[in-house]
């Protein structure tokens, strides 16, 4: 099953550290994450860049409502995301706990399966069991 691990912290802490510090916590990040990465079960990594620099588009009456920034009301937003293939549940939140050990800018993980749709392969409802 594929997981997608969405990491929260707070953007102001993160975006503040040095580029040593910056270094320090991605090699730790790294050493959490090379192991799925050899047996080929990571997929994609992201940080997300500052909510300042977010549009949303938001549904509106009549058309849509192109907005800067999420407007979220949490002192925590979405930083970034990691993709993987975990067999259980139970292996997601290991490596999400593993995350968390190492990384002093992430303040909660949450931890959501997904599928990959394609066109003209599975529907949604399909997907869903």
């Amino acid at each position: 099953m594929l997981y997608a691990i969405l990491c929260y912290a707070h953007e102001e802490t993160v975006f503040a550290w040095s580029r040593e510090e910056e270094a320090a916590v991605m090699e730790k990040l790294h050493a959490v994450q090379a192991p799925l990465e050899k047996a080929g079960k990571l997929g994609p990594v992201g940080r997300l860049m500052p909510t300042t620099a977010a549009t949303t588009v938001r549904k509106g009456r009549d058309e849509a409502l192109v907005l800067d920034g999420p407007f979220a009301e949490t002192k925590e937003v979405l930083l970034g995301f990691y993709t993987a293939d975990f067999e259980t549940l139970d292996e997601a939140v290991k490596f999400a706990k593993d995350l968390s050990a190492v990384n002093p800018g992430s303040s909660s993980y949450e931890i959501r399966p997904f599928y990959v749709f394609h066109p003209g392969q599975i529907t949604a409802s399909e997907a869903i069991v």
